[in-house]
């Protein structure tokens, strides 16, 4: 094994990351045409319904009951980025934002002291598939930010840099640039309190994208403490310094020294960097905080004041049929993409 590779691990269905990186999953779903209320229109039966996460022909409800998804839930104490490349999320929450978005858009969502949101996935095509595919991962908060106020970021797809480049063969490697800069481009701003709006944090989350026969070199981060882990995700395997890794493998490797990557046959990667935090983890569900305490006190906080309760009538909302995307804060202020 190549010296640039530090450690190697099979990717099971939530992947396991490093500070400050809590975890990754990669949902891909290829749901059925849709029915008159935004879920399959398929039977049901044989599904654990509420907690159906098997796959079964190749598609999930999660916990949702009739629409796939994820109904209200709360979080404290850190933050989730969702990177949807197919299909679209309807979000809700608790302060009364609502959001429509996918295709390529990233919802950066602080929770903070405390947030309630839904997740649903509304099968708005009745005609044809609704495939969903999407990432999302926990990025951690420091103690200092860990109760900072409830805040999200919209990055629309339009606005989200993709680094471009050709080999000799004119194979095509395309690098989606999510966070952290890349070749002088910038994505939006993440969160305020985000541990990713500290430069000296140097967190990247990017998608490489390979060709087959494509190559691409990755560049050294800029902090001497970054740690770089890599997700081999797509159909065939990553050569990362002249050492092949299988597809469904990560990696977690060297990040002071640029270090070529090429694909035989092509390939998806995601990669993960970032400045660790380094301070005490404690996680329970929905809630991670510092201590066993701060467990505690979000469940208490929870019970007491819901976050600032749910002020939607159904537990996992639908934004009606218009497949629009969009973005309402709780101040009322509505944003779409534009067109490209």
């Amino acid at each position: 094994m190549s010296d640039s590779i530090l450690q190697m691990f099979p990717l099971p269905s939530q992947w396991p990351s490093v500070d400050p990186f809590l975890f990754c999953v990669h949902h891909l779903d290829a749901y059925p045409a849709g029915n008159s209320s935004f879920g399959p229109a398929a039977q049901l039966a044989g599904r654990e319904m509420g907690n159906d996460f098997e796959g079964i022909d190749g598609w999930r409800m999660y916990h949702g009951q009739e629409v796939p998804g994820f109904p209200q839930h709360p979080h404290r104490g850190f933050e989730t980025v969702t990177y949807v490349r197919q299909g679209l999320i309807d979000h809700s929450d608790s302060l009364g934002a609502a959001a429509r978005f996918g295709r390529g858009d990233v919802q950066w969502l602080t929770a903070g002291a405390g947030i309630v949101h839904s997740e649903m996935f509304p099968l708005l095509d009745t005609e044809q598939p609704n495939t969903a595919e999407l990432f999302q991962i926990w990025v951690n908060l420091p103690k200092v930010d860990k109760m900072a106020d409830p805040y999200f970021s919209m990055l629309w797809d339009n606005t989200i840099p993709r680094v471009v480049s050709a080999n000799d063969t004119g194979a095509v490697a395309e690098v989606t640039v999510v966070a952290g800069q890349l070749s002088g481009h910038t994505p939006p701003s993440p969160p305020p309190n985000s541990w990713a709006s500290r430069a000296d944090a140097d967190v990247a989350i990017w998608h490489i994208r390979l060709e087959p026969g494509a190559s691409w070199t990755m560049p050294a981060a800029t902090g001497a403490s970054t740690v770089r882990t890599i997700y081999v995700f797509g159909d065939s395997a990553l050569t990362f310094d002249g050492v092949d890794l299988a597809p469904l493998t990560g990696a977690l490797v060297r990040c002071d020294i640029d270090i070529a990557i090429s694909s035989e046959h092509g390939t998806e990667v995601l990669v993960l960097q970032g400045r660790p935090i380094g301070e005490p983890v404690a996680q329970h569900g929905p809630f991670v905080m510092n201590d066993r305490a701060g467990i505690e006190q979000a469940f208490t906080d929870y019970q007491r004041t819901g976050f600032g309760g749910w002020p939607w009538p159904a537990d996992g909302p639908v934004h009606g049929t218009d497949q629009q995307r969009f973005a309402r804060r709780p101040d009322g202020t509505v944003e779409q993409p534009t067109l490209a």
